[in-house]
């Protein structure tokens, strides 16, 4: 399998990352993966309910874009979004807590895996049905470009929601009014069981069907956080200054299956063999080894990251479940002023 993929049609020069940035990135990339790791730990101690979607073999893209953003613009994605949810800053106890349905976890434990919000950090949601979020993102950057703040909306979402009336509608629109909004899909090949080639007309989902909307191909390698991140760059930048949205494929891999419950045994041997050898953590390691970082400062991340995921799951554990008392809160609003302001 061909897993090489480029940009096609850059106009602009390749933006430069500096040593500091470099570390972030890989910083986050290491963080995502082992709390996420742990969300599964958890689960296999019976600690962890209902079903989740783990992100595992993703790390580049949420990495790249967490690292990208300003803190005040707005992420929207799936149910796949606990690591975009940890990248835009929001609390690992909130997201490990969330999930054991803690009142320590972003929603108080009500929302569990597929739902989690941060909106102090600009994490706006997890969206359990397809293409629902591509409306509202675009909804967001309307809002920004009306009121003249610069803000970008960054929408995330799965290589088969391309196919859902939801994603054409809403690039259209937001190429009619070139509203400040990024669309990312993370093309990891499979729509829960199914190969995203067997129903798609053309190759590349997203990329090939930019030009009907009259925007950029945009096709990047989703395993590589430094092209994730210069595209990242690029676009929001040309957003910002009023130049509209764009549509980014990022080609990826899930090393697991599309939920707990599934074992994926649909794939073809060898095929997850060889997308690890495209690790994106084990990718920017060795990169930045190259580059002349040290081992030992890889390691003081790790070890860093270790204890801080370590830390977050003691306080998770240690958070009671919610009271009866909360049941009735927050699961409605009257629509007066006092909910809009």
């Amino acid at each position: 399998m061909d897993t090489t993929v480029k940009r096609k049609k850059t106009e602009s020069p390749e933006i430069e990352i500096g040593r500091e940035t470099r570390l972030e990135l890989y910083r986050l990339q290491v963080e995502l993966r082992y709390c996420e790791k742990r969300a599964y730990d958890l689960f296999l101690q019976n600690l962890v309910k209902g079903t989740s979607h783990l992100s595992l073999g993703q790390e580049a893209i949420a990495a790249a874009f967490g690292v990208a953003m300003r803190p005040d613009d707005w992420t929207f994605c799936t149910y796949r979004g606990h690591a975009h949810t940890l990248a835009r800053g929001a609390s690992m106890a909130g997201v490990l807590g969330e999930l054991m349905g803690r009142e320590c976890g972003l929603l108080g434990g009500k929302g569990g895996s597929m739902h989690l919000t941060d909106v102090t950090h600009g994490a706006m949601g997890s969206y359990a049905i397809i293409g629902a979020h591509l409306p509202v993102a675009a909804g967001a950057a309307w809002s920004a470009q009306y009121r003249g703040t610069e803000q970008v909306a960054v929408c995330f979402f799965g290589d088969g929601t391309t196919n859902i009336g939801a994603f054409h509608e809403s690039l259209n629109f937001s190429a009619v009014w070139q509203l400040p909004v990024v669309f990312v899909c993370e093309n990891n090949l499979y729509m829960e069981y199914t190969p995203i080639h067997a129903v798609t007309a053309v190759k590349n989902p997203a990329a090939d069907r930019a030009s009907a909307y009259g925007l950029e191909s945009i096709l990047i390698d989703g395993n590589d956080a430094d092209a994730v991140y210069r595209t990242a760059v690029e676009c929001m930048t040309r957003a910002r200054k009023g130049g509209g949205p764009a549509l980014i494929e990022a080609v990826t891999y899930r090393h697991s299956g599309h939920s707990r419950a599934d074992p994926a045994k649909y794939r073809p041997d060898g095929e997850l063999e060889k997308w690890l050898e495209r690790d994106p953590v084990k990718i920017y390691r060795e990169r930045l080894l190259h580059l002349g970082f040290t081992e030992g400062t890889l390691q003081d991340i790790e070890a860093e990251v270790t204890r801080k995921v370590d830390e977050a799951t003691a306080i998770a554990k240690a958070s009671p479940t919610p009271s009866l008392d909360g049941i009735e809160r927050n699961v409605w609003a009257d629509g007066g002023a006092a909910w809009r302001n």
